[in-house]
């Protein structure tokens, strides 16, 4: 398919751009106004550069409201960069005839494979370890750090969408026995072939040596890992979140782990990303960061793979010209105009 445009030079506003060879096929056809530095626009610039633009894409970092749709008289659609798009107003845009659309997979198997890093890192103590070798205490083989393997543990996965099935595969080689908890339970038959088997929910909070979250957010599943969750964990359980911060309460997991109920904490989101929330935090909780032996905090490198990074925004310029060519979107998620 052509990438040719039928519009004369509209206008495309990439908030921030990770990679500048994706927009190449844009700059072809579009003025393209593409942040390039690390730091994300404010909201206040956004804002200005949406009020004459035809198309935008957004990333992490922005919060499409109701009230920048508004200001946008001409926009035809907000392309994210994401899997998800909780960060989106989707109908505010469906209400104005503006396409949403969303590059559902390419996200899904680096983040799965960091999920098995954060395991292991936090079981095996990885971190606290090489803080060890580095401090200069370090003699040679003693009996410290010992900690949890994923071979012969239970691991439950709180969600089998796109990221949960894909860990599940990857966690077949590591003769781990996998439960999983979704509203929506597989057959037998798919079950059988991941190698999996569904429990209820207090089950998997009861048996699971590892706990990872694999929930997108919504409504539904905003804050249901909190304290009553926590405290119905088996004693000790490691608790893995690749999905989304605000699935997680953070002041109920510092508490947990202080209490010694929770064994530990992996996190590679935080609920101070999710921008839609009106109350989002500022930071990550002081009591948190500061439980460096008990937790691994990363800077959300689920999908920071060069090669997949560049696919997801060589897919979101994909979506802008399949509208500005008056086309479906092909990952739209809504009916669009």
């Amino acid at each position: 398919m052509s990438d040719a445009v039928s519009l004369q030079g509209p206008k495309v506003v990439v908030t921030h751009a990770l990679h500048r060879e994706p927009y190449e096929r844009l700059a072809r056809h579009c003025r393209v106004d593409m942040n390039c530095d690390p730091e994300p626009w404010d909201p206040a610039t956004v804002r200005d550069k949406l009020v004459d633009a035809d198309a935008v894409i957004a990333f992490m970092t922005d919060r499409v409201d109701g009230d920048l749709v508004a200001s946008s008289r001409k926009l035809r659609i907000v392309a994210g960069a994401l899997k998800g798009a909780d960060n989106i107003d989707v109908s505010a845009c469906s209400k104005r005839g503006i396409w949403v659309s969303v590059v559902p997979d390419l996200l899904t198997v680096p983040t799965a494979e960091f999920a098995i890093g954060l395991m292991i890192g936090l079981g095996r103590n990885i971190l606290p370890g090489d803080r060890y070798v580095r401090s200069g205490a370090f003699n040679g083989w003693r009996p410290h750090y010992y900690g949890t393997g994923i071979q012969g543990s239970v691991v439950g996965l709180l969600g089998l969408g796109a990221i949960g099935r894909a860990l599940a595969e990857r966690l077949r080689g590591f003769d781990a026995r996998i439960v999983y908890y979704d509203r929506n339970p597989l057959t037998s038959a798919e079950e059988g072939s991941l190698g999996i088997e569904s429990a209820s929910l207090e089950r998997l909070l009861r048996q699971s040596d590892f706990l990872v979250v694999c929930l997108p957010l919504t409504h539904a599943t905003s804050r249901m890992v909190n304290r009553e969750t926590l405290d119905a964990c088996k004693p000790g359980a490691l608790l893995i979140n690749p999905a989304r911060g605000s699935v997680v309460v953070e002041a109920d997991v510092a508490d947990s782990l202080r209490t010694g109920q929770l064994g530990g904490y992996a996190a590679d989101v935080f609920e101070m990303e999710d921008w839609a929330r009106e109350d989002r935090p500022a930071g990550i909780p002081r009591e948190l960061l500061r439980m460096d032996d008990r937790t691994l905090l990363t800077p959300h490198l689920g999908s920071a793979v060069h090669a997949a990074r560049r696919a997801i925004e060589e897919e979101a310029v994909s979506n802008v010209l399949d509208a500005l060519r008056g086309e479906v979107p092909r990952g739209a998620i809504n009916a669009g105009p």
